[in-house]
């Protein structure tokens, strides 16, 4: 607590804002990290410390549909004709906004999604970028 300029960032999921079918243990632990950090931001008030909770959407990366679905041609699908997911650069790109704010600067929350994405439950499949 001693440091002039701090942040802690955690990053969640809109899992952690909502629910679906087949997603109970995922989204339960996204919705315990959403009030980690929140509570987390009421307890260091008035503290030189910042907290942010960074919430991405439809994320593509292989290690994390491979490990939640088991084989490659099931993650594959769930990226199938998704014009632009996020990936993860995108997300480290976010961490890196928040942490160099100025320090008096916090943001509580970013959710972040790919423009496919409107919602955690509607996502649009086919193109919408002019390549």
């Amino acid at each position: 607590r001693a440091a002039a300029d701090a942040i802690v960032v955690n990053v969640g999921s809109t899992a952690g804002q909502g629910v679906y079918v087949g997603g109970g243990g995922y989204a339960a632990a996204k919705h315990g990290l959403h009030a980690l950090s929140g509570t987390l931001r009421l307890e260091l008030n008035g503290e030189p410390i910042r907290v942010t909770e960074i919430a991405p959407g439809m994320v593509r990366t292989e290690e994390f549909s491979l490990n939640r679905l088991g084989d490659a041609a099931r993650a594959d699908a769930v990226y199938a004709d998704v014009d632009e997911p996020l990936v993860a650069e995108d997300v480290a790109e976010a961490v890196r906004w928040v942490a160099t704010l100025p320090r008096h600067v916090n943001v509580d929350e970013l959710v972040i999604r790919p423009v496919a994405q409107a919602a955690q439950h509607l996502l649009h499949r086919g193109p919408i970028f002019d390549r």
